[in-house]
């Protein structure tokens, strides 16, 4: 059955979500509040860069039943059910999530529901935030009770989002009632059918899905990160520990590589928020280890800086490095936490000429820190420096051939950050090779 749905806010999350519903068969009108965006991805141009996406846009528009507006008369007037997929930022002077987004958007699109709706949650929020939200709809929408709230949390990983909304994993549905329970799956109809597991939730619980799984990712890789430490002490090989433990099918071995840890839009601040939320709800003691895991996270970007320093005999003061990534993961120009940069950032302080490349995220970079010296190749990257730092791992460096690479160099030093070079080769093309948690 085809629906007539909103989405409001056409960030990452927003048009993503946008143009696979378009492809699951819906007519769907865009919602956001800069114009400028709007005129943008009507055009089909897409302001981020994901693999995919921009295909899907334009195929979604092409079929006329997809749109943008900022006008929140027409996104109501043109639908029933209203995807909420603004974002939900850490506070800059607490590890709270920022709700304004989520209250501003609710309140943009209320006062223009005069029919039975459904309004349904994808943001990361707080748990206890729909209840809110809900209270607020019914005080502001002139249909009042007959606006439901539902919650629907997304799980997309950047670099494979259109996958993770055609072919997900599992749909979560937090519900109150029958009928939210039966649009939603009308809505998701051709994604069930495929097939994928459905959750059927509480409000609550749904809202917990999204920060638990993050939680958890974000657990298991500070702890192969806590075991890298271990094994910088005694001189053991955290690759072979990891590659042990993936063996155990109770562990397995996704997000179980050490290496410079995780950054990005979602896991560093999901992590805190969880922890700030849990304080407020008087049960912050649960989620004290939380804490260890992110001081863990970033104590492997200090650390990547210690050893940049070792192999440079002692100071960074007037060496010239290259660092090959920007962004905080490979398929993504997202540039929000990322260690990459920030380790590039904290080489330049320390007084290293510090030369950056990514293949996509230059330009946000550049936004970010200035002051570095972003280079148009891997080459002209590293053309006479004393080190490389390997930091994101795009294919495109892990294909490199260290024996080209090493006639441009003035000093044959790799540091992996990722743990993904091939040690043997690189070794045996005459660089020295140094990696967190291997000897």
């Amino acid at each position: 059955m085809s629906h007539r749905l909103s989405v409001i806010g056409t960030g990452y999350l927003g048009a993503t979500h946008a143009a696979c519903m378009v492809q699951l068969g819906h007519e769907v009108i865009g919602l956001d509040v800069d114009p400028e965006k709007v005129k943008r991805l009507a055009a089909g141009d897409l302001p981020f860069f994901e693999p995919g996406l921009p295909e899907l846009l334009a195929a979604s528009l092409e079929t006329g039943r997809l749109t943008f507006t900022s006008d929140p008369e027409e996104a109501a007037a043109g639908a029933d059910v209203h995807f909420l997929c603004v974002g939900t930022p850490q506070k800059s002077d607490s590890n709270a999530a920022d709700l304004s987004y989520v209250f501003a958007a609710v309140d943009t699109i209320a006062p223009h529901l005069d029919r039975p709706a459904l309004l349904v949650g994808k943001s990361t929020v707080p748990v206890g935030t729909a209840n809110g939200l809900r209270q607020r709809i019914r005080a502001l929408a002139p249909a009042g009770d007959d606006v439901e709230v539902a919650w629907n949390p997304e799980f997309l990983r950047e670099g494979y989002a259109v996958k993770d909304s055609l072919a997900p994993d599992r749909l979560v549905f937090g519900v109150d009632s029958a009928g939210a329970e039966a649009t939603l799956r009308s809505v998701f109809a051709p994604v069930i059918d495929r097939p994928t597991p459905v959750v059927i939730s509480d409000l609550a619980t749904a809202e917990l899905v999204k920060v638990a799984a993050n939680s958890f990712l974000a657990t298991k890789i500070s702890f192969i990160n806590a075991m890298a430490e271990l094994c910088e002490a005694t001189g053991a090989d955290v690759t072979i520990l990891s590659e042990a433990l993936s063996h155990d099918s109770r562990i397995g071995g996704q997000f179980l590589r050490a290496g410079l840890g995780f950054g990005g839009g979602c896991l560093p601040k999901d992590i805190r928020a969880f922890m700030a939320r849990a304080g407020e709800l008087g049960v912050d003691q649960a989620l004290t280890f939380l804490r260890e895991v992110d001081a863990i996270n970033q104590r492997r970007r200090s650390r990547t800086v210690d050893l940049a320093r070792a192999e440079l005999g002692g100071t960074l003061n007037g060496r010239t490095v290259a660092v090959l990534g920007a962004a905080f993961k490979p398929s993504s120009d997202d540039v929000r936490d990322s260690p990459a940069l920030d380790v590039a950032a904290n080489l330049h302080e320390q007084g290293a000429n510090v030369r950056v490349y990514d293949p996509q995220a230059m330009a946000n970079a550049r936004v970010r820190f200035p002051l570095l010296d972003y280079r148009a190749g891997v080459f002209d990257a590293c053309a006479d420096v004393d080190l490389v730092l390997h930091l994101t791992e795009w294919p495109e460096f892990r294909a490199i051939d260290p024996i080209e690479l090493g006639a441009v160099v003035a000093g044959r030093k790799v540091l992996d950050g990722r743990n993904c070079l091939d040690v043997p080769r690189w070794r045996a093309a005459g660089w020295t090779y140094r990696a967190l948690g291997r000897p």
